[in-house]
């Protein structure tokens, strides 16, 4: 991947998981890494990892129930987003790297 990319992704990595917010950023930084999260929004960080689509207005309503503000819901979710898309990522970029047809570049690859 190009250098300048890997910055940028730092960079967003900092900011949606290091700098202040309303939502914790050790249940941040958990829900972006897949680690150890509270009990209350384990489910609802699931479905956005898994199945983003599947998110309904019931489930934003579970977490408000249980104390959590607007704020702290996006921040879950934008976390949780977040960190499926890095794992996303790295693995295409590990397959790239790991098969010579797709680490050739595309001209390379139509040549063949």
């Amino acid at each position: 991947m190009d250098p300048k990319y890997d910055t940028k992704i730092e960079d967003l990595r900092r900011r949606l998981l290091e700098q202040p917010g309303t939502l914790d950023r050790q249940i941040r930084r958990a829900a972006a890494d897949g680690g150890d999260i509270p009990q209350e929004v384990a489910g609802f960080v699931e479905k956005v990892r898994r199945h983003a689509y599947t998110v309904t207005d019931d489930d934003v309503d579970g977490l408000r129930r249980a104390g959590y503000s607007e704020d702290q819901v996006f921040e879950l979710t934008v976390a949780a987003a977040y960190g499926a898309a890095r794992l996303r990522l790295e693995k295409g970029l590990d397959a790239m790297t790991e098969s010579p047809v797709l680490a050739a570049g595309p001209q390379e690859r139509t040549a063949r």
